[in-house]
Parts: structure tokens; sequence; C-alpha cells
């Protein structure tokens, strides 16, 4: 692919200048996006409305879409340089959404692995915001750490395509997507690491429901649902089939990677709002940043920031190349997740009481940090994928010498 969705595109946006882009961008956010979040957390029409004159805004400011490709109607950002923007623009969990690029997975995936009637049919709707798309892997009483025993089951059906049925959940967006790439068995039977595939199904065929809501220690966004036979055309099959696992690997490892980045981002916006209480707000003994403890939180929220970055950016930098990233995606995440609990944690103590209310971000941040510590693997999966990686490489040294 010479225009490739978001890893090795270049475009004539990057002639801007990432430092400029990155304010607009952030300007943006600030400015036009997190003012709107009280309405934006409540959902329903109002939410609705709010959102699209904030995309009609981003699309005005040629700030739509950067990191989609140019042929399909985004900006055509290469992955590096919108890395470089993804801090800003997600320093709001709605930023990604407001500024055209939350389908940035989806539109990768299905540009890659999509058919041509999947691609001629889904990725320029997608880019333009007129369709929307989310991914279903987990399943209720399944470990989400073990793909091989997914139940979900993809059937052959009489004269060509599949009938799908099982449940998923804890699947973003599931009530207000268009389409729902689905992980599911197209062989085998569960423990095998062999015949799991991935199907793309429209959300209004016959058979597919959203059973519930699943707040995420009370934020909403996450859902389960219910395929019960629901027929899927053959030339919605991801890949050759089989092959789920390789397609939900390129996807996991470029998804971590941008949640680390709008991590790091939600991490500076509290780290900013900690550093203003401290330098305005006084008492009986002087202003807070004159005291040693809170000096002490400062002081550890920074370094927590400044050695996660570059954690983060060697992953996005292997991943830009087409390298093997494992190790230091597993690294990356871990240490971001950690990091915005810290930080987040730390700018709740300096603020007191009123970083327990409505009347900051804080709350919401903090909720994010601890769910960043189960999002996309637990810590525990990537410490020990990490470690076993790192001493199978000892032990083969070890074997030639």
């Amino acid at each position: 692919m010479t225009d490739s969705a978001t890893v090795h595109g270049v475009s004539a946006q990057q002639g801007v200048g990432d430092a400029e882009l990155r304010e607009r961008v952030g300007r943006f956010v600030r400015t036009r996006v997190i003012p709107s979040e009280p309405v934006l957390d409540a959902g329903g029409e109002a939410a609705a409305a709010v959102l699209k004159g904030l995309r009609a805004e981003a699309r005005a400011a040629g700030l739509w879409a950067l990191p989609l490709p140019s042929r399909l109607g985004g900006g055509g950002l290469g992955f590096p340089a919108y890395a470089a923007l993804a801090e800003a623009e997600g320093a709001s969990d709605h930023g990604p959404a407001a500024l055209g690029s939350a389908p940035l997975l989806d539109v990768t995936m299905l540009d890659r692995h999509g058919g041509d009637r999947v691609r001629a049919e889904y990725l320029e709707p997608l880019v333009a915001g007129d369709l929307r798309a989310c991914y279903a892997m987990t399943e209720p009483d399944v470990p989400g750490t073990d793909p091989f025993l997914t139940g979900t089951r993809a059937e052959a059906r009489p004269g060509g395509g599949w009938w799908v049925s099982g449940r998923k959940w804890f699947t973003s967006g599931a009530a207000g997507a268009d389409l729902v790439t689905v992980l599911a068995r197209t062989g085998g039977a569960p423990g095998d690491r062999e015949g799991l595939s991935l199907l793309l199904v429209p959300t209004a065929s016959p058979g597919f429901r959203v059973v519930r809501e699943l707040p995420v220690l009370g934020a909403a966004g996450q859902f389960e649902i219910e395929l019960d036979r629901v027929p899927v055309p053959a030339d919605h099959l991801l890949g050759a089939g089989g092959d789920a696992l390789d397609i939900a690997g390129e996807r996991l490892a470029l998804g971590r990677t941008l949640r680390c980045l709008r991590w790091l981002g939600q991490a500076q916006r509290a780290f900013d709002l900690m550093c203003e209480r401290a330098a305005t707000r006084g008492g009986s003994r002087g202003p807070l940043a004159g005291h040693q403890l809170v000096q002490q939180h400062v002081f550890d929220a920074l370094l927590a920031l400044r050695t996660t970055r570059p954690l983060v950016h060697e992953a996005v930098a292997l991943i830009a190349a087409g390298r093997d990233a494992r190790t230091e995606v597993g690294l990356a995440k871990v240490a971001a997740a950690r990091m915005l609990q810290q930080v987040t944690d730390s700018a709740i103590q300096v603020h007191g009481a009123a970083g327990l209310g409505p009347d900051t971000a804080l709350p919401a941040l903090f909720r994010g940090g601890r769910a960043a510590r189960l999002l996309d693997g637990p810590d525990e999966l990537h410490i020990t994928s990490v470690a076993r990686r790192v001493l199978r490489g000892y032990g083969r040294a070890a074997t030639r010498g």
C-alpha cells in the first residue's frame, strides 16, 4: 500500500510543522472539546448534536481525520507525525471522535485485510464519520487474555456466507455502531490454536442485539452484545480465514500504542491541573507550592511523565518501521497505564476534597487510569509476556555459548 492509513503514509500536511499542528490540535481540544465534556459524557441526543458541531468545526479548521488516508478523505498524516499530535488530541476521551481519528484502527484493519467490496463500501464512509465501527473480541466467562477459548462460532451457510452466533462483552461503542468486527471460530473447538477468523458484521443484520450497557467504574460506552445466527456475507471475512490472531496482533500493537499516547495527554492534563492548584491555592501556612510534600508530588509526577514518554515513542518508531515491537509495546503499555493512575492520584491529593468532586476532570481521569491497567490486556499479561521474551533470548545465547 502506498497510501497507508496510519503507519507508513506521508503527506504534504507534514510540511506544516509538527509544533504548529500540535498547537492547533491542542488548542481545539482545550477550547472546544474539553468545555463540551459534560454534555458529551452524558450521551443522548444533546451529545450527538454537540459532537456533530465539533466535527464540522474540525473540518473547517483543516484538522479532520489527520492520520487517515488522503485517498479516502483523511489528512494522510503518517504514524510518526500523528504520534506527535496524539497526546494533545487524547487529552480528552472525546478528542479522537471530535477530530475524526477515532476509526483509525478499523480503517487500517479493513484497508489491509478487507476484500474489494468491504473496502469500496465502508472505508470512505468510516473516514467521513458517516459510519461507525467497533471491535468485539472478549467474551463473558472467558479470560480475555486467552483468545483460544473463544466460543463464538461462524458456521458456513448453504450457498455461501456465514451464520455467526455467540456473545461478546466490553465492546466499545457497540450501541451506536454500524459495523462490528467479530472474532469467531470458523473451525476447531474452544482451546484449539487454529480456526479463528475475523468477520465484519453489519449491526442492522437480523439476530444482532445489544444486550446491555456495562459501565466501567460508572462511565458509559461499553456494551455486551449477542449474535444469534446473524447472516454475514462471504466477502465480509477478513483476511484468508483462520488468520484472526495475526490480524488482531497488528491491530493490538497499534491500538495499545495509540492508547499510550492518549494516556500521556491525559496525564499531562492532570499534571497541569495539579501545578495550577499548587501555584494558586494558599492557606494560613502559605501557598501549597511551598510545601515540600506537594513538591514531592510534582516531582514524582513529572518523573513518571518524562520517563514514560520515551518508551511510548520507541514503540511508535518500531511500529512505523514495520519491525517487531512486542517488547516495546508491552513496556509502554504497562508504564503508561501506571503513570496515568499515579499522576492523576497525585493531582487529586493536591486538590484535596475538590479533586473528588465534579468541578474538575480528575475523577474521570483517575477512573481512566485505573481502567487502563486492564484495557487491551492486564498489566500481568504484558509483564509475563515481556519477561518470557527477554529470558528466551538469554537462554538461546547460553545455548550458543
